[in-house]
């Protein structure tokens, strides 16, 4: 089980840099070539949405990616280190594993966003799941892998 972590200031020019890195390692994890793409645009929304929590709430501690490599699956975990944010939007976009949901008439314009953002990564992945707490929350992402012997 191959990690790698990324760590990076909540700042939006960076999201960039964490795309790159997922791609890149989802193609030597084993993801199939077609959904390198939608690796690459969950991930982007993840971390837009992670920055925008910083930012928003005034939290200076690194945003948090953490890449996965299992014998099936890929895994993509972003962290942010706001308290209990965008577990409603996650209950309202209809996402799994989501706890401590507000109901939607709740939301005002920023919460919608989140609504929205979370709503396109849930399209983008096989398996989704939000959780929040105390200390941040998390976007856990996943998709197959193709077993080494069948990409010969």
């Amino acid at each position: 089980m191959a990690t790698v972590e990324l760590r990076f200031s909540a700042q939006p020019e960076h999201v960039r840099t964490a795309r790159l890195v997922a791609a890149a390692v989802a193609r030597r994890a084993g993801v199939d070539e077609a959904v390198l793409d939608e690796v690459r645009l969950a991930v982007g929304e993840a971390c837009s949405r992670a920055v925008g929590l910083h930012r928003s709430n005034d939290v200076t501690s690194p945003v948090r990616v953490v890449l996965t490599e299992e014998e099936k699956t890929f895994s993509i975990e972003v962290g942010d280190e706001v308290p209990g944010a965008g577990v409603a939007a996650a209950d309202a976009a209809g996402v799994p594993g989501s706890r401590d949901a507000a109901p939607a008439e709740q939301f005002d314009d920023a919460e919608g966003e989140d609504e929205m953002g979370l709503a396109v990564i849930s399209g983008l992945v096989d398996d989704m799941e939000v959780s929040a707490g105390e200390r941040g929350g998390v976007i856990r992402m996943s998709w197959p892998t193709t077993s080494p012997t069948t990409l010969l």
